[in-house]
């Protein structure tokens, strides 16, 4: 115990004062990967402190990577790396080309010093719960897209609430949380909005909507500007069985779902943009060529990632939608 020194004078905290006391220890080599830290009682007793102080320590020191926790035998070093200050638990649903943006901007952003540790829970509630637990105590913020999943609420409710920052989704029953996000049904309505003056053109609005992945806003705000604008419209699960009309614009928020509508208009004959219409939801450099261009509604998921990452390096714990727009192509 003799690398740990109080000072009892000093304005440092004292469990601040034990979290540089093993930094110093591991700098020195007084302490290497695998060695047992004096257990929580002793460093009391040696010090008067309260198991309150020291286990605060331990768990910062956790935290950011440097120790584990043996369960019943007490903390031992995990890492030698004590340069790294804040480690970050970022959850994805799951890897596609504009989360990839999404991820290299807040990497960029957040900076070298901050260690970042990328997950997947591709829309699964038993692998979102088993990867937040396992994250549990491990991390100094989580970065968590949360998606729809009813199990959301009650397992991001095991985590310090102060550590939690939701990314691209929230959900109404998830207030406490900072985040930076997409408002799915103000985005799809302003966004069509924007392209009204070439709607007018076309008989009716089609969203393709498999009602699985898909956040529920975009339907709403679909809804409600069809509404407005008075315009004919539906919502359709499935276009495997459809034939395109003359006359129709598609709203398609899956990527799989306008290679079937392109599929089928080639075999119709139809070309987007002159016989119907096609609006998809989510940038990506594809879609800047195929077919002539395809008209998106989309957020800026560079800028998303630059937003996070601020967030978490100033405190931030507001509620931030993200920007989003039209992108008029060929297709509409």
């Amino acid at each position: 115990m003799g690398f740990i020194t109080i000072q009892e004078n000093s304005g440092v905290p004292k469990y601040r004062q034990i979290i540089a006391s093993v930094e110093q220890a591991i700098r020195d080599g007084r302490l290497s990967k695998g060695d047992r830290l004096p257990s929580v009682n002793k460093v009391c007793l040696g010090f008067g402190l309260s198991r309150d102080t020291v286990l605060l320590a331990y768990d910062e020191l956790k935290k950011r990577g440097i120790l584990f926790a043996h369960p019943g035998k007490g903390y031992y070093v995990k890492s030698t790396g004590v340069s790294i200050q804040r480690k970050v638990f970022l959850l994805f649903d799951e890897l596609n080309s504009f989360k990839e943006d999404l991820y290299n901007s807040f990497l960029e952003h957040i900076g070298p010093e901050i260690q970042v540790d990328i997950f997947f829970h591709h829309f699964n509630p038993q692998v979102f719960r088993k990867l937040v637990d396992d994250a549990k105590g491990n991390y100094t913020h989580y970065v968590v897209n949360p998606c729809e999943l009813e199990v959301a609420e009650e397992v991001l409710a095991t985590l310090p609430p102060e550590d939690v920052y939701l990314l691209d989704q929230i959900q109404p029953n998830l207030g406490p949380y900072a985040a930076a996000y997409q408002p799915f049904a103000k985005d799809i309505y302003d966004g069509l909005k924007q392209a009204h003056p070439r709607l007018s053109k076309y008989g009716k609005l089609i969203l393709i909507f498999p009602d699985f992945r898909e956040p529920q806003g975009m339907l709403e705000g679909f809804r409600n500007f069809c509404r407005d604008m008075a315009l004919p419209h539906d919502s359709i699960r499935s276009f495997d069985q459809r034939k395109i009309v003359p006359g129709e614009v598609y709203v398609i928020p899956n990527d799989r779902d306008l290679v079937r509508v392109i599929e089928r208009a080639k075999e119709q004959r139809f070309e987007a943009g002159r016989d119907f219409g096609i609006i998809s939801y989510n940038e990506t450099p594809l879609k800047k060529v195929v077919e002539k261009g395809i008209t998106t509604i989309s957020t800026d998921f560079e800028a998303m990632g630059r937003l996070m990452a601020g967030m978490i390096l100033k405190g931030d714990k507001r509620q931030v939608p993200n920007k989003s727009g039209l992108i008029l192509r060929h297709s509409l």
